[in-house]
């Protein structure tokens, strides 16, 4: 599950939904996605390649959640961010 609060330069409202990897520069305040998941598609793709049933393979949820914080937004919206969500989070964007 992927969620966002996003500010729409267009009317100047927050608005939310889902992101992209690269969608908290471009005008989201607060962003927190699943941690990268480095490997899993390949233990996937080796498993079905030497049979297994694609049906058969358990699912895997993320363990890691990202927060990414935009500083440009916050300033455009007058808000401050709190300094323990600054330290919290995993990238922060000035």
């Amino acid at each position: 599950m992927q969620s966002t609060i996003s500010f729409e330069q267009s009317d100047g409202d927050p608005g939310s939904g889902n992101i992209q990897r690269d969608w908290p520069t471009q005008c989201q305040l607060l962003t927190t996605r699943p941690g990268r998941a480095t490997g899993r598609a390949a233990t996937y793709v080796d498993r079905i390649l030497r049979g297994e049933k694609p049906g058969d393979l358990p699912v895997q949820f993320p363990t890691k959640f990202e927060m990414v914080v935009n500083l440009k937004t916050a300033k455009a919206l007058g808000l401050t961010v709190p300094q323990s969500i600054l330290l919290r989070a995993d990238e922060v964007i000035e």
